[in-house]
């Protein structure tokens, strides 16, 4: 389980989980004798044409010898069963690439190369012990909330001891009460999206509380896009066409 250190509206913070929640489909599909499908990858080549080319020279060569010698299947390979697989890089020539410079590639409305750079990979900004994730004091009542965000992402808040336990079940209870949505932002100052991995985009924060007796759920929901009204003048011709 991730690791996030928020903190409460009187600024008191703690570090607990949270995971995404995945809903269960009610269709199950099984296989004709009832078992349960299951996905699988394959090896389905070992070569691919550029290979082939520079061993064979140009295409009427390389059919010929497919004709004859079947090159482009390895018959000990193809159709093999894979199970865990690391991603490597490979160069011009096919070769592993062993350090590898990651670039950023800026462009143009109009497709064209604005700009080239350096990746920078900067880290996570929601588990650093000196600056948790702090409430902004903002709340968005939920019905307008659905309103104002496309929310992409949910994650489930989740006690770590019997101390965080309170501490969030304070903070749903608080949240529901108030039928809203409680702005969260990251960063020393409190002025920062959240970045929940290394490298990773950026997202508006935003917390949700629900209570039932002894029982809590706090949900952070993620959003990267804000909807806007239209102009006046788009009004008016939408309303005159």
């Amino acid at each position: 389980m991730r690791a996030i250190n928020i903190s409460n509206e009187k600024k008191r913070n703690a570090e607990v989980g949270f995971d995404a929640m995945p809903r269960k489909r009610g269709i199950v599909m099984t296989l004709p004798d009832g078992r349960e499908k299951r996905n699988v990858k394959f090896i389905k080549s070992t070569t691919e044409l550029g290979g082939l080319l520079k061993t064979y020279g140009d295409l009427k060569k390389l059919g010929e010898a497919i004709i004859v010698q079947d090159p482009d299947v390895d018959l000990e390979m193809v159709g093999r069963l894979v199970g865990q697989t690391h991603k490597l890089y490979l160069t011009a020539d096919n070769e592993i690439a062993y350090q590898v410079n990651l670039t950023q590639v800026i462009h143009t409305p109009d497709g064209g190369e604005k700009e080239r750079k350096d990746l920078a990979v900067t880290e996570n900004n929601i588990s650093k012990p000196e600056a948790p994730v702090l409430w902004s004091g903002r709340y968005f009542p939920k019905k307008d909330a659905i309103k104002k965000f496309v929310f992409t992402r949910k994650y489930q808040l989740r006690h770590t001891s019997g101390l965080t336990f309170d501490f969030l079940y304070d903070m749903a209870k608080n949240l529901q009460e108030k039928d809203a949505l409680m702005y969260v932002r990251a960063g020393a100052k409190g002025n920062e999206a959240l970045r929940l991995n290394a490298g990773g985009d950026f997202y508006q924060g935003f917390l949700e509380g629900r209570v039932e007796g002894e029982r809590y759920c706090l949900i952070l929901h993620l959003s990267n896009m804000e909807l806007k009204p239209l102009p006046a003048e788009a009004k008016n011709e939408g309303a005159t066409q």
